[in-house]
């Protein structure tokens, strides 16, 4: 066993332990501080020998039912997280089984059919990325300049749905494919097949963004989280006394910071630390394709064919 391993695992856990990047410290340290202050005010007040000192509030917002709230808060933003994840992954998946169908099925005959089905490729990574900027309510960026030709990009510039709009393209260019005799009615329908799986993704994603938790579950929880936040130092000033706001700021850290969890995952699909790695999954897509666009050809397989029987 590698003795450093203790030591590496000790490094590890104290850096994410106290790692502000990608916390929630960022969101609730100024709300657990002005609970903090409302606890030690109540402390001063306890030293004036007012009659703050009420333990019976513990009883009003029982913890059990705060904690039940938060867990299905969590649990469901995590669910739209996840399911988000999939969609991804279902994506990128679908393109590249896209991209194969492109290169094995779709003939090259005439020199003018490579350049067309490179095109088509490129399409595959530029409805990848508008389906992102799509999700952030974003307008057609230089991401797709290297992708689409420019007239299509001004088109984009101007197209509400730009997945949508790549999408009619592609079967535009499936369509002229069949006609031209390079593409068969079954590799159509098998294609055609992913296409609509491709679509359903985005259909999905647009579900996931457009239909946020119920507003009035949102508000009620937070009432419930600053009233109790509000009441604990009154439980606690008799027994706590000077360490009464530094306990309450402690306790409204831990429950403001589960609330903003599900806060910053319940829309996975933004810039947030927490978010998905669209840039990332979208670059890479960009990269399998031009992978793909470098030995798509029927005679390069072939070329490559070759060699490995002589090799044999």
């Amino acid at each position: 066993m590698d003795k450093r391993f203790p030591f590496n695992f000790q490094n590890i856990w104290l850096k994410k332990t106290f790692s502000i990047k990608g916390s929630v410290f960022q969101g609730v340290w100024k709300r657990s501080l002005l609970c903090g202050l409302f606890g030690l005010l109540i402390f001063l007040m306890y030293l004036n020998q007012w009659p703050v000192s009420q333990p019976i509030l513990g009883s009003v917002i029982p913890s059990i039912v705060l904690g039940l709230l938060l867990v299905f808060r969590t649990n469901t933003a995590y669910d739209r997280f996840w399911e988000g994840r999939k969609l991804w992954g279902s994506t990128v998946n679908t393109i590249r089984n896209l991209a194969w169908q492109f290169s094995v099925s779709i003939k090259e005959v005439e020199p003018g059919d490579r350049d067309r089905k490179i095109q088509a490729l490129r399409l595959l990574a530029a409805l990848a990325i508008a389906k992102k900027l799509h999700l952030r309510y974003e307008a057609a960026s230089d991401e797709l300049k290297p992708l689409v030709s420019p007239s299509q990009y001004q088109v984009l510039l101007n197209t509400q749905n730009m997945p949508l709009k790549i999408t009619h393209w592609l079967g535009d260019y499936l369509q002229q494919e069949y006609n031209l005799g390079l593409l068969t009615v079954h590799q159509l329908a098998s294609i055609n097949t992913l296409m609509t799986r491709l679509m359903d993704n985005v259909g999905g994603c647009e579900r996931i963004l457009k239909t946020p938790i119920p507003p009035a579950y949102v508000i009620h929880l937070n009432q419930l989280i600053l009233l109790y936040c509000l009441m604990l130092p009154f439980q606690m000033v008799k027994e706590l006394g000077f360490w009464t706001g530094i306990f309450v700021a402690i306790v409204s850290f831990a429950l403001f910071g589960i609330e903003e969890i599900g806060v910053e995952i319940e829309n996975p699909f933004g810039y947030d630390h927490n978010d998905l790695p669209l840039d990332k999954i979208c670059q890479g897509i960009a990269d399998n394709i031009e992978e793909v666009t470098h030995y798509n050809s029927a005679e390069d397989s072939r070329n490559i064919l070759q060699a490995d029987s002589n090799y044999f």
